[in-house]
């Protein structure tokens, strides 16, 4: 899934699930399931999240 893959790059770069909820504007209670897999990711805040950490779409593709 999307979410684990986003968690992984997050914890590899020590990036604060925090840093994302306020740069998204997704809320922690939304966030945090979603990154741990017990939550489908919506397009647009898969989007957010891309834009928020400034890097591709193709960053968490399956294929990486």
């Amino acid at each position: 899934m999307c979410g684990i893959r986003i968690k992984k790059y997050l914890d590899e770069n020590g990036i604060k699930y925090t840093y994302v909820s306020e740069k998204t504007g997704i809320p922690m209670n939304i966030l945090s399931p979603t990154l741990n897999g017990k939550r489908k990711m919506t397009a647009e805040e898969f989007i957010s999240i891309c834009i928020a950490l400034n890097v591709s779409t193709e960053t968490f593709s399956e294929e990486n």
